[in-house]
């Protein structure tokens, strides 16, 4: 069973987008996978700017305005939302909750942690 399979894209509405546009957005460069609602497989897409109600990203496939989406976003996990414009291959999407944008610019912990040193060190 995949991570979206309880995804079915029916409790999503649409608002108007224009008038929710009351946040700052944050520019940024992420990959985040986007799935369509009732698709089996999601793709990765480039998220250019994040803020708690909706993104901008890169998007190369066709989508029409009004598609029901789900996305996961590094440090926020997965978002539900709206296509609310599509443009000259980008696309943005209006999500169905608010989330926290600096959360996606947190360390992901994959990296190393620098050795604990607690003697002098000689280097040669």
């Amino acid at each position: 069973m995949d991570r979206f399979s309880d995804f079915s894209g029916d409790d999503v509405v649409a608002d108007d987008t224009a008038s929710a546009r009351d946040t700052s957005r944050d520019s940024l460069f992420l990959i985040a996978e986007l799935r369509i609602a009732g698709a089996e497989k999601g793709q990765q897409v480039r998220v250019r700017n994040l803020s708690s109600g909706g993104l901008m990203a890169e998007y190369a496939g066709k989508i029409d305005q009004g598609a029901v989406v789900e996305l996961d976003v590094r440090g926020i996990g997965r978002v539900r939302g709206v296509i609310a414009w599509v443009a000259g291959g980008r696309i943005g999407v209006s999500f169905d909750r608010k989330i926290d944008p600096m959360a996606a610019r947190k360390p992901s912990g994959g990296a190393a942690k620098p050795a604990n040193v607690t003697g002098p060190v000689t280097l040669r």
